[in-house]
């Protein structure tokens, strides 16, 4: 039975359920599986629903499904979970290190979408082995063991690949460069830095960043077509480099950061990797 309640504020119809859903009388691992058809974000509001669809979303048959298929490699061996939800949030909130510590892996809590980094060891890096130039340092605050640090360069190059497998499929993705600054990162922090995203074998977007951007009597100087950084909720910095859409997880990815055309020597920099993760527009 359904009762209805004009909204006063809102000018909107507020329908309320006054009697049992339908769904109440269909078993609870039938609706566990209906559900797990759904998404997470959808999940936890079904759950709201009524108390047999509160038990049906706690179900495994429902977690199991957003899981990614190789789940059981990214259980941590020191802990144990005694749910797959529990399991599927500690995958989205603690990232986990995979191929020998080269990438982070973890899922954006909302959708289940598989959000990778790229260790700045995973990628090439013009003068990175030359200690002269580049240096690999350890930072506590790092999901990595080493990450590149920028001493002195005046060609600063930067190029990443990544076949889309390790992905979401049928999903748009932003990248990211993830980083800290040191001394406003002298030479390179205020003036346009080329990035480029793409597919291997497609036209690859491009676009212009800051790792800092003017200040002081350098603002009006600032173009407004260049992309400033912006701070994260983990203490790093990134800038968002470009997009792309993974369409069955079949190409290699192509991601360029580079600044040629100044004069100028380029130091304090210092690169975690690079993050892809689901586009917020989709």
């Amino acid at each position: 039975m359904m009762g209805q309640k004009q909204g006063v504020e809102s000018g909107v119809e507020d329908i309320i359920m006054t009697g049992p859903s339908p769904f109440d009388f269909l078993p609870e691992d039938c609706i566990s599986k209906i559900i797990s058809f759904t998404s997470p974000r959808d999940a936890c509001v079904a759950a709201s629903v009524s108390k047999t669809f509160e038990s049906a979303v706690k179900s495994d048959i429902v977690w199991e499904k957003f899981l990614p298929p190789e789940y059981s490699s990214l259980i941590p061996r020191s802990r144990a979970f005694s749910s797959k939800k529990e399991l599927y949030f500690a995958l989205c909130d603690y990232p986990v290190l995979i191929e020998e510590g080269k990438k982070s892996f973890w899922l954006e809590k909302a959708s289940g979408k598989r959000c990778i980094m790229l260790s700045s060891k995973e990628v090439w890096i013009t003068w990175g082995s030359s200690p002269q130039y580049w240096r690999w340092v350890s930072v506590p605050e790092s999901r990595f063991e080493k990450i590149a640090e920028l001493l002195s360069v005046c060609w600063f190059e930067i190029r990443a690949g990544m076949h889309t497998r390790y992905l979401s499929p049928g999903t748009r993705y932003s990248v990211y460069i993830v980083f800290k600054t040191e001394d406003g990162c002298p030479g390179l922090g205020d003036i346009p830095v080329e990035a480029g995203v793409g597919l291997v074998g497609q036209e690859s977007s491009q676009k212009l960043i800051y790792f800092v951007g003017p200040s002081g009597r350098r603002r009006d100087r600032e173009r407004r077509d260049v992309t400033r950084p912006k701070e994260r909720g983990d203490g790093w910095m990134e800038a968002e480099l470009g997009e792309l859409y993974n369409e069955s997880c079949c190409d290699d990815i192509s991601v360029s950061v580079v600044e040629t055309k100044s004069p100028y020597w380029k130091r304090g920099l210092i690169i975690q990797g690079f993050e892809f993760r689901p586009a917020k527009t989709q």
